[in-house]
């Protein structure tokens, strides 16, 4: 379930966010967890789904990142979706604190993996898309689709010789 790409192990993927997000800029950030979150990271079981980070103060946090309880960890286990500390520089975290509270962007996680055996995950400063957006895009893709189609024709008629 993880994939690997340049010594970087990916344990979960928020697929919707870059549909449904003008993504701007993008940060690595370390979390601070238990020791079962990190088995079941490494096991791959969490989601990012519904997931968003928050300033609460001079912190960000993320919350309602599930992460599956391990079975091996007994009573020293965790709580699903508790609200998990982010580990960025003091500078980062003041941009992005006052670009959240003035601009009105949200912190998406687009991404959780671990980097040299420390779990991180990819923030980014999002705008989200409003329907007509969205619309917009798709409208695009199918005029580029209907393009390469047309070309596609043009190409075979004027390769075949007249009869």
């Amino acid at each position: 379930m993880a994939a690997r790409q340049d010594n970087v192990k990916i344990s979960a993927q928020n697929r919707k966010a870059r549909r449904d997000f003008f993504v701007e800029d993008t940060y690595e950030a370390g979390m601070v967890l238990q020791g079962s979150e990190v088995k079941s990271l490494r096991k791959g079981d969490c989601s990012l789904d519904e997931a968003y980070a928050r300033p609460e103060g001079e912190e960000l946090y993320l919350f309602d990142m599930h992460i599956a309880p391990y079975e091996q960890a007994s009573i020293r286990n965790h709580e699903p979706t508790r609200p998990r500390k982010l580990l960025l520089h003091r500078r980062e975290m003041d941009r992005i604190i006052a670009q959240c509270t003035q601009r009105g962007y949200t912190l998406v996680p687009l991404r959780v993996y671990f980097k040299e055996g420390f779990a991180k995950v990819e923030i980014a400063l999002a705008r989200r898309k409003r329907k007509w957006d969205k619309r917009e895009k798709v409208a695009a893709e199918q005029r580029r689709k209907d393009a390469r189609t047309e070309l596609g024709r043009a190409s075979r008629r004027r390769s075949r010789p007249d009869r």
